[in-house]
């Protein structure tokens, strides 16, 4: 896990008690948690719109598209 070792890893985990104290580490770890699962919820559905669009892309004719309108006006003669 990023080449810490275990030490390593206790002095962090020691470091964020001191910054964060021991009340607010429960609200911590769940707000980051919910984080995470909402990442990857929408990741998904994400790659789900990719392979959806690919799908539409891939089955659908292409449709014409409609040629483009002159808006200038004539002048009277």
């Amino acid at each position: 896990m990023f080449g810490l070792k275990g030490q390593e890893l206790l002095i962090i985990l020691l470091i964020v008690l001191l910054i964060f104290g021991a009340r607010k580490l429960p609200d911590l770890a769940r707000s980051l948690g919910s984080s995470a699962k909402e990442f990857r919820k929408g990741i998904e559905e994400g790659s789900q719109e990719d392979v959806e669009g690919a799908q539409a892309t891939e089955t659908d004719p292409p449709q014409p598209t409609p040629p483009p309108q002159n808006s200038s006006e004539v002048p009277d003669s």
